[in-house]
Order: structure tokens, then C-alpha cells, then sequence
């Protein structure tokens, strides 16, 4: 016999029962506004060309690296559900997956799954071996109707506005469409320069080649590669970019002199340096972007620490994101220095951190927030957007940085559905945290309201100036 799936309404809140109360009362206030997801990874050309997702695999399986890389770890192969692999029968992909769903028990992939199966598809009873075809029957007929086109789905969820991420040697097709389409959603672009300044990523001088014939501008000279992103951000936020993303390995900023950094371009465009001066320059164009932030008014993201595509093997079958990326430790405080030693005090730049250092929270990351006035806290990432994560990043940033020097919520998601399901998450836990403030008497019951506002919808667009 089945076992039922119920989403309890109290899931989440606190165990105390008078502070459960208050978090209920909470939520219930804050539960239905509009989501702002400032910074993702979803496919632009969904909501450009609204077509039909195709199937539960295709939708909830291979785009979700969380779900893959805990079957890869229990000896799951990576073709097998799918992830570079076309030619797989989703059926049998998605009875691999649900054979195994319990190994998700704990984890907010569980939370976030149990969300879509109960919330967007209306089934009562849970993911497992006896129910798999069930499912995969269930959602794909679904997802061949009209209300689950993205489109769909986007207004279905109160969503207010998106933001995909893109290179520069994209061409943003998919959102030109959008903006000729006629469709009120509003779906946004993020500028991720990481193929054009990180001198170790895959085809870096191939892809300064493009940026040049993109652009116009020569991109193996200094003057000329600077012109180029310059031209590109221009044309980033003609299509509704706020925000540009710096995935680095470490947080690490430089401040070289004019003849410093045009002989280091020189060997970095001409593919001669070494790890060190690869490093170095990263660290000079989070300073150039920095720069170029000021200039154009676009929200700055650095999002260090993981040391990504560690399984080297998997790297080189599936290429990027596939679930190999480690967390790493970071240093903050020495390492944005120069950055800020030149900018720290502009107002006129806006830079958000995340980690994936925890141990950095309370130790470097709140106490700079709380100081410098260009600099604002991401929210629990990654490997910490979840319940637990959420908790320690209130506990362990509050006290020094406050919550006005957060900015709301980002799901940094790639699996469309766990947007709301992970927004959701977030409001819960955020409710919970401020009903405590209430029952400890360090907040009144009127501030905590205008907190939990504030948390869920207010900072974020504040933060990304949406």
C-alpha cells in the first residue's frame, strides 16, 4: 500500500509551540508575495519558445545537479538517468531515481521534490520503487497541457522576475525573443564574465578570439579587451540586466599599476603564465569590474570557494556542472583589500558576497558588511540553502551586519520547479528565526512583520535594483 505524502502546515517552524504560533502568523503574511529570483540558472529559451517540458525526467532529473550527484554517489551512473545522455529511456531513468528516493531523506532536495510532487502536481502519495510509473505518468501528462507551459508556471507561481545567467559570448537570443513576444513576464539576463577572465577556463584564448569578433575591439590588447566587456555590459543591460556574476575560486582582488597589468595581460591572452599570475589576474578584473560597476550601475556578485569540477574524470565526460564542485575555505579580509582599499567607501558600488565558508560568516564576512558601506551578504548558497544553512547564516550574521545589510532571498537554481519550493523554504525558516527574536523579546511583534516583508520581497529588489 502506498504511504501517503502530506506537506504538514507547520513544516519548519519552530518546535515551541507559542513560537510556532507567532512563525505561522508570520508566514501567513508573507507567504503569497511575489518571488524575485535575482540570480539563476534557468533556460532562457523556456520562456522564449514555451514549449512543453517533455517529461518528469527531462524537467525534474537531468537539469538538477543536487539530485544526480547523490545517485552518482551511491553508484548511480551519470548516463544512466540521463545527464549527456539523449538516448536514455526516461522511464527507466526516472524508476532508477525513485527506486532510490530515500537516500534524500534529510536533505532539502527532499523538501523541495516533495513541494513540486504535492504543490505542482497534486499527488498524495510518495516517491518510491511501487510508485515510480505513477509519477513519471502523472507529470508527464501534465506537463503536456497548457497550464504547465513555463509561461505557465511563471504566473501560476506569482513569479515577479528572473534572472538567467550568460557569458558574454552570448548572443541573448532567447531574450530578444522574449521582449519582442509580447508576454508581460519579466525575464532578465546576468553578465558571468568567467569564460573571458579566467585564463584556466577551457578555451580561454579561443573565447577572447570571439569576444573580439563580437565586439569589434581587439581582445588581445588591454585597452582593447576592457572596451569589449564595457560594450558587452552595455548591451547585458539593454536586455534588462541589474547584476554581473564572478564565479571565482577565491575571493582574491589586486590593484596592479597600468604597466603591471598590460604585461600580465600579455601572457595570460598569450596562454604563457602560471597558476600564480593566473590567479593574480582574476584578481585584477574583480577590481576592473568593480570599476566598471561604478561606471554602469550594475550590481556587482562574487561567489568564490568552490573548487569546481573536482572529479576530474566526470569533468572531462560531461563537461561543467555536473555535480563535482567542492566547497573550499576563503579569506575575505585580506584578499578584497585592494579592491576595497580603492572603492570600499563608493556608494555608487554595490557588491554582494556569498561563501561556501561558513566559518567565515561571523568571523570576516558579517563584521566587513557591518562596516563597508559597498558591500552587502548573499544569502545562504549552495551547499547551505538549506533549512539548517539558512539557520546558522540568521545566527551567525545578524548580531555584526544586522538584516539590512542582506538582500533577500536567490534560489541559484537550474530546476524550474524548485524556485517556489525553494523560496518557500526560505520564508519558513526566515519566520521562524524572527518569531524567536519575538519570544527572546529582542524584536517587537510589529517589527518582526516588517522584517519577514522585508526579507522575502523588499531587500531583494532593493539589493538588485529591480
Amino acid at each position: 500500500m502506498p504511504r501517503p505524502l502530506t506537506l504538514h502546515p507547520d513544516r519548519l517552524f519552530p518546535a515551541n509551540p507559542a513560537t510556532r504560533d507567532l512563525a505561522r502568523d508570520l508566514y501567513r503574511e508573507v507567504a503569497h508575495l511575489p518571488i524575485c529570483s535575482p540570480h539563476g540558472h534557468t533556460d532562457p529559451s523556456w520562456f522564449a519558445d514555451d514549449a512543453p517540458f517533455g517529461n518528469a525526467t527531462q524537467l525534474l532529473l537531468v537539469p538538477d545537479h543536487y539530485v544526480f550527484r547523490m545517485l552518482y554517489s551511491q553508484g548511480v551512473a551519470m548516463e544512466d538517468l540521463g545527464v549527456g545522455n539523449p538516448d536514455v529511456d526516461p522511464r527507466a531513468a526516472w524508476r532508477l531515481f525513485a527506486e532510490r528516493y530515500y537516500l534524500f531523506r534529510g536533505t532539502p532536495s527532499r523538501l523541495w521534490l516533495d513541494w513540486v510532487f504535492a504543490e505542482a502536481f497534486g499527488i498524495g502519495v510518495r516517491l518510491d520503487a511501487d510508485t515510480a510509473d505513477l509519477y513519471y505518468d502523472t507529470i508527464t501528462d501534465a506537463l503536456a497541457t497548457a497550464a504547465f507551459r513555463p509561461r505557465a508556471l511563471f504566473e501560476r507561481y506569482n513569479i515577479e522576475v528572473i534572472a538567467t545567467t550568460e557569458s558574454p559570448l552570448d548572443t541573448l537570443e532567447h531574450h530578444a525573443a522574449i521582449k519582442t513576444s509580447g508576454w508581460q513576464g519579466k525575464v532578465i539576463t546576468t553578465y558571468r564574465p568567467d569564460p573571458v577572465v579566467d585564463p584556466e577556463f577551457e578555451g580561454f584564448r579561443d573565447n577572447l578570439k570571439l569576444l573580439s569578433d563580437i565586439t569589434g575591439e581587439d581582445c588581445f590588447s588591454w585597452q582593447g579587451y576592457l572596451a569589449a566587456h564595457r560594450k558587452r555590459r552595455t548591451f547585458f543591460a539593454s536586455m534588462g540586466a541589474t547584476s554581473t556574476d564572478h564565479g571565482h575560486p577565491t575571493a582574491q582582488t589586486a590593484n596592479l599599476g597600468s604597466a603591471e597589468v598590460e604585461s600580465l595581460f600579455r601572457k595570460v591572452s598569450s596562454g604563457s603564465f602560471s597558476a600564480e599570475e593566473a590567479e593574480l589576474f582574476r584578481a585584477q578584473m574583480l577590481t576592473e569590474m568593480a570599476a566598471m560597476s561604478i561606471e554602469d550601475g550594475l550590481v556587482m556578485q562574487l561567489h568564490p570557494g568552490s573548487f569546481r569540477n573536482h572529479n576530474a574524470r566526470l569533468f572531462e565526460q560531461f563537461g561543467r556542472d555536473k555535480g563535482g564542485d567542492i566547497p573550499t575555505r576563503i579569506d575575505y579580509v585580506r584578499a578584497l583589500k585592494p579592491l576595497l582599499d580603492r572603492f570600499g567607501n563608493e556608494p555608487r558600488l554595490s557588491l554582494i558576497l556569498f561563501t561556501l565558508d561558513e566559518s567565515a560568516y561571523a568571523r570576516e564576512l558579517a563584521p566587513l558588511a557591518g562596516h563597508y558601506p559597498c558591500l552587502k551578504l548573499g544569502p545562504a548558497w549552495w551547499f547551505h540553502d538549506s533549512p539548517e544553512g539558512m539557520r546558522r547564516f540568521r545566527r551567525m550574521t545578524t548580531e555584526t551586519a544586522g538584516f539590512y545589510n542582506t538582500v533577500g532571498f536567490n534560489d541559484d537554481t537550474r530546476a524550474f520547479l524548485s524556485i517556489p519550493a525553494r523560496h518557500d523554504v526560505a520564508r519558513r525558516i526566515d519566520c521562524g528565526f524572527l518569531a524567536e527574536l519575538v519570544m527572546e523579546h529582542r524584536l517587537e511583534d510589529w517589527e518582526a512583520a516588517k522584517l519577514a516583508r522585508d526579507l522575502t520581497y523588499n531587500l531583494v529588489r532593493r539589493a538588485y535594483r529591480l
